[in-house]
Parts: C-alpha cells; sequence; structure tokens
C-alpha cells in the first residue's frame, strides 16, 4: 500500500492480509520457510550485509538473484566479483540514481523495467536467494505500487529466501518480514571529507 493513500478501510485490508500471511508462517515455524530479511535504516552496511548473504548462499550452492535498484552504471567491486561466479543472475537498473536523471517519468519507466526482471524471480522457484537491493526508494518515491510489490513478495515460493535493502522501508514491509535490522548511523566518513574508497564503499 502507497504510504500516501489514506483510506482506513483499504489500510486495514492490506494490514489483515498481511498479518494472515505472517502468522500463517509463524505457525509453520518448526519447518525449513524461506525467510523474508529486511535491513533498513540510515546507517551504511545494509547492502554489503546483503551481498554477505549472497556470498554464503553462493557458498551452500544455491542459486542467487540480484536486482540492484538506482545503482545504475556505477561499477563496484562486488558487481565485477558476483558477475563471474556461477549460479547468480544479477540485473541492475537501466538508469543511475534519482537526483542523476532528474526526469521522474524516465526513472518510473526504468523502475518497471527492473522490477520485471525481480518480478519473474520472485515467480521462480529454481531461486533460493532473491536479493532486492535497495528496492525501498522506489517505493518511497512511489514510481513503483506498493501493493504490487508486496503482493509479489506474498506470493513468492514457499522456500525462496528474500533480502530487500533501503533506507525508510514502509510500514507494510515492515509488518510482512520475517527479520527487520535497522542500521543506525553514529558517524560516516564521507561527513569528515573522506572520499569514498575502494574495497570499503564500491
Amino acid at each position: 500500500m502507497s504510504k500516501n493513500i489514506k483510506d482506513p478501510d483499504q489500510h486495514k485490508k492490506r494490514m489483515q492480509a498481511i498479518k494472515a500471511h505472517v502468522d500463517k508462517r509463524i505457525a509453520k515455524a518448526q519447518e525449513d520457510k524461506g525467510t523474508f530479511v529486511l535491513l533498513t535504516g540510515n546507517g551504511k552496511g545494509k547492502s554489503s550485509s546483503a551481498l554477505g548473504m549472497v556470498a554464503r548462499g553462493l557458498g551452500h550452492g544455491m542459486k542467487v538473484g540480484v536486482v540492484q535498484f538506482l545503482k545504475g552504471e556505477w561499477n563496484t567491486g562486488e558487481i565485477d566479483f558476483f558477475k563471474r561466479q556461477p549460479n547468480v543472475q544479477w540485473e541492475i537498473m537501466p538508469a543511475g540514481f534519482t537526483w542523476e536523471t532528474q526526469n521522474r517519468e524516465s526513472d518510473i519507466a526504468s523502475s518497471e523495467q527492473a522490477w520485471e526482471k525481480a518480478e519473474a524471480m520472485l515467480a521462480d522457484p529454481s531461486f533460493d536467494l532473491v536479493v532486492l537491493d535497495e528496492l525501498t526508494y522506489l517505493l518511497h518515491y512511489e514510481y513503483l505500487q506498493e501493493d504490487k510489490i508486496v503482493d509479489a513478495l506474498m506470493n513468492r515460493p514457499e522456500n525462496q529466501h528474500l533480502v530487500v535493502t533501503g533506507r525508510g522501508a514502509s510500514e507494510s514491509l515492515v509488518e510482512l518480514a520475517d527479520t527487520v535490522s535497522e542500521v543506525k548511523e553514529i558517524k560516516h566518513a564521507f561527513k569528515r571529507g573522506i572520499k569514498a574508497q575502494k574495497g570499503l564503499e564500491f
């Protein structure tokens, strides 16, 4: 549900559907089930944590899908490394950061194009782990319809693990996730005039 939808009946209906889904999963907690991990907050390390789980999954011979929203053509060490690994499909949204494009129409088109890749992974039981990096931004800016996203997350294969990252996670995502970690910033090198460092930030 979009954060700007204020219809209380629609909000209640969405929350009831999410609660029923979560309760059902909790009731089956003694079984091996796909887990939804949400990494949010303003601190550094959300994507890095998610990519640690990518490495862990690949180490177990799992098939992993990654969709990076908002990264654009920004070249990073993890992209170069993971793209060389078997069992991983890595997709990147065509356009870069929203403040680079400065074109809402273009951003929405790029978001929808990237979401099609994510949606295909979420519907494919051959993927053991799917990572949707920076997805929360696209919901915050309303480039994607949150109800559609939530439905896809809820209806993914039962044993498929999911990791979503990004600041300002919505109430729906927090409620739906099995594990939620908020990364808090205490201080950051960039604010002290230290530029992004190879191997740490990219």
